[in-house]
C-alpha cells in the first residue's frame, strides 16, 4: 500500500512551524528531512520517525515500515502540531 498526497500534505501542514522541513517521494512513500537530516517518513498513511535516545520519552509504539526495515515510532499524535514539532525537533537534535 502506498501513501496518499493528502496525507503527506496534512503532514506537512501539521509541520508547518518546523523549520526547513522538505520530503522526497520514494517508491510510493514519503521521506522526511530537517535540514538535510532524515528523520522519518510517512509509509503507508502514517507518520514513522527514527527511534533516538531522546525521543524514548514520549512512549509512541514501535512500528515497522516496511518488511525488512528497521523499526521506528509511530507518531500517533499528528493532530497535535505543537506536540509534534517538539518530537521533530527532539528527533533531529539527536541526529545532527
Amino acid at each position: 500500500m502506498s501513501s496518499t498526497k493528502e496525507y503527506k500534505d496534512y503532514i506537512l501542514e501539521q509541520l508547518r512551524d518546523v523549520d526547513n522541513i522538505s520530503y522526497r517521494p520514494m517508491m510510493g512513500e514519503f521521506l522526511l528531512y530537517k535540514d538535510g537530516i532524515l528523520f522519518g517518513g510517512i509509509y503507508d498513511d502514517r507518520l514513522l520517525i527514527k527511534i533516538t535516545k531522546n525521543n524514548k520519552k514520549y512512549n509512541m509504539e514501535e512500528s515497522i515500515p516496511y518488511p525488512g526495515a528497521k523499526a521506528m515510532y509511530l507518531v500517533n499524535e499528528i493532530d497535535n502540531s505543537i506536540l509534534l514539532k517538539e518530537i521533530i525537533e527532539v528527533t533531529y537534535n539527536d541526529l545532527k
